[in-house]
């Protein structure tokens, strides 16, 4: 049986102290689980956010990584230059960060992004 770490999932690189923000966080993993992607966390030790998103994409198998900061969140490919994520948004609304789940899933299944208001 595969371990847990090969299994394919977009990484949510974290923070120590970010690991209580579950209930922040719900409406992102609602609109991943949505598109019927498989998500996982993982603890990455760098300050700089859209470095997290670029190292969390770069150990998932699926390409795919998100940090966030505060309200800032940050969406990353492994194929495109670390400092050149594709998504960076400020965002508090939860129908907001839903689609924006919905859109780093969309990036692994390869259709179009729901548009972020």
């Amino acid at each position: 049986m595969a371990d847990n770490l090969d299994r394919p999932t977009i990484v949510i690189g974290v923070t120590p102290s970010a690991a209580t923000d579950s209930a922040r966080l719900q409406p992102l993993l609602n609109g991943i689980e949505e598109e019927q992607i498989p998500f996982s966390t993982a603890e990455i030790q760098v300050t700089d956010v859209v470095s997290r998103a670029y190292q969390a994409a770069l150990s998932s198998r699926l390409s795919v990584g998100i940090a966030y900061e505060q309200q800032r969140y940050v969406v990353h490919y492994k194929n495109l230059p670390e400092q050149a994520p594709l998504f960076d948004v400020t965002l508090a609304a939860p129908a907001d960060l839903r689609k924006l789940g919905a859109n780093a899933a969309r990036l692994v299944k390869g259709i179009p992004f729901k548009p972020l208001s």
